[in-house]
């Protein structure tokens, strides 16, 4: 049976407003009634019925977070920025993972509508998201967009700089002496799939190369075994790259591990740079990337959704960017005793 408040009410003596009052850090307990509450609440295993508590005060304190891939070391640090940021707000985090999918996103979303959490975080799926999203709104439920946009909806944003970040990669390639460089990317339908491909295409008409189509590879999946088929895709061309621009860290891991599969080395034969930290077993630290600030993400979005909720703010949207950090090693080859990738090839 479960432990209601009248069972820790008769343990710890008290009245049930006592009990309520401890429960709710509230004033006016005394000391040693609040320990002695505590302690009873403790020995008898109580947990506060809260989504019974808010439907009374029309106030669950939960929020939702939804992330396309929870194993994604970039959107795990972005979870743990927003909780921890929840937390000390006064508010509970339930995280959710569509797996890129849009029938999980629309049910997550469903569930938040009839669980009546108070705001959500969420890194859509795509522009196909705005139905889905657009039902928040119809049921009051506040939102903010975190990593992508979505075309046609207004709401608080926080995103990294992709086009930015991506003519940084790719200029860095060009310098090495780079000029068929390929770009491993998601659907269109995604707005940083949009954005670092903007990136590349000035990057390399920088340097008066024109993009080529068949080094363009859409990946239909975000995690390592579709950045490797995208690599095999690459890799049986009859003009293979000598570079890759991966959209982002598991398909960074999925093309080198593709690479070295056709006994090929990465810088040797062909480098490889991406969006984000990649926390592998064998490729960190290893891979030159733009890095992004991936906890901070999380913290300023789940400080504009609390704003957003206790109505600090009103009006227009609110649109965050954050620089990436260009960092440097190995698989980009610049660190190979100062040689360029051209005297590489040379043997030199």
């Amino acid at each position: 049976m479960r432990v209601t408040v009248r069972d820790v009410a008769r343990h710890a003596g008290v009245s049930v407003m006592t009990v309520s009052r401890v429960v709710n850090r509230a004033d006016h307990v005394s000391p040693a009634t609040r320990q002695r509450v505590e302690e009873s609440i403790a020995e008898l295993g109580y947990t506060p019925n809260n989504l019974g508590r808010g439907l009374t005060s029309r106030r669950t304190r939960a929020l939702g977070v939804i992330v396309p891939d929870v194993a994604n070391p970039f959107f795990t640090l972005v979870l743990r920025g927003a909780e921890k940021t929840a937390r000390q707000a006064g508010y509970r985090v339930t995280i959710c993972n569509s797996e890129a999918g849009a029938d999980l996103e629309r049910d997550y979303l469903g569930d938040i509508i009839s669980n009546q959490v108070e705001g959500v975080i969420i890194a859509p799926v795509g522009d196909s998201s705005r139905l889905r999203l657009q039902a928040l709104k119809r049921h009051g439920v506040p939102f903010v967009l975190i990593d992508r946009s979505v075309a046609g909806l207004e709401s608080d944003l926080v995103q990294g700089d992709s086009v930015g970040g991506a003519r940084i990669l790719v200029d860095h390639l060009t310098a090495l002496g780079h000029r068929r460089i390929a770009m491993i990317t998601l659907s269109n339908d995604i707005s940083t799939a949009r954005d670092r491909y903007r990136g590349y295409v000035e990057a390399l008409r920088a340097v008066d190369v024109e993009p080529d189509p068949l080094l363009l590879v859409r990946s239909d999946s975000e995690d390592t075994e579709g950045g490797a088929h995208a690599m095999e895709a690459l890799l049986a061309l009859k003009k293979r790259p000598t570079a890759v621009f991966a959209i982002n860290n598991m398909a960074a891991v999925g093309a080198v591990q593709a690479i070295r599969a056709a006994g090929l080395d990465v810088p040797a034969d062909i480098a490889v740079v991406c969006f984000d930290e990649v926390v592998h077993a064998t490729l960190s630290p290893f891979l030159t990337v733009m890095a992004q600030p991936a906890d901070m993400f999380g913290v300023l979005a789940a400080q504009l959704l609390v704003e957003r909720i206790d109505a600090r703010v009103q009006g227009s949207r609110r649109i965050v960017v954050l620089p990436g950090d260009l960092i440097v090693r190995q698989s980009c080859g610049a660190q190979l005793g100062g040689r360029t990738w051209h005297s590489l090839r040379r043997g030199k």
